[in-house]
């Protein structure tokens, strides 16, 4: 299971004076719980297919030949993209670099670390503040100044020893 998910919620028209009118495609990328979007026409999706099968068998692509000015030929379209890209994520347990530079992943480990449902934290919760120890504390808690004190010399004087 990747730690990598994404979605096709919309696409949109484009028209402009110096070339035909055309789709894009926003593109939801969820990794390790951020997000960002992306957009790519058709033929950018055709382009990294004909790339990926020169590395992997990727599934089916959508016709490159249809009304896209059609809504109802568009909404197919965009399932059909959508479909496409979960599927390679799918069936790839290490995703191709041409892959993930479409989706503008960086910095991506070539396989997942540990499984996200049988991984177990390496560190364990060490103080559970009831409120936030850094607004000002009530003239009778002391302790959350001992913790920002403590913050603050380690961060700007680390070679400094306590007495």
């Amino acid at each position: 299971m990747h730690p990598v998910r994404v979605s096709i919620p919309s696409f949109r028209s484009e028209n402009n004076s110096i070339e035909k009118g055309y789709t894009v495609f926003k593109i939801e990328v969820l990794m390790n719980g951020r997000q960002h979007t992306v957009e790519k026409r058709y033929s950018e999706f055709h382009a990294l297919h004909k790339m990926l099968k020169k590395s992997i068998k990727p599934p089916e692509i959508p016709s490159k030949h249809v009304r896209n000015w059609v809504p109802k030929v568009l909404e197919q379209r965009r399932h059909g993209l959508e479909l496409y890209l979960q599927t390679i994520i799918m069936e790839n347990e290490v995703l191709p670099k041409i892959f993930l530079d479409f989706l503008n992943i960086r910095h991506f480990p070539s396989r997942c670390i540990c499984d996200i449902v049988h991984c177990k934290l390496s560190h364990q919760p060490v103080m559970l503040f009831l409120r936030d120890p850094y607004l000002l504390p009530s003239t009778h808690d002391t302790f959350s100044n001992v913790v920002i004190e403590g913050v603050v010399h380690g961060v700007f004087y680390p070679d400094l020893q306590p007495r």
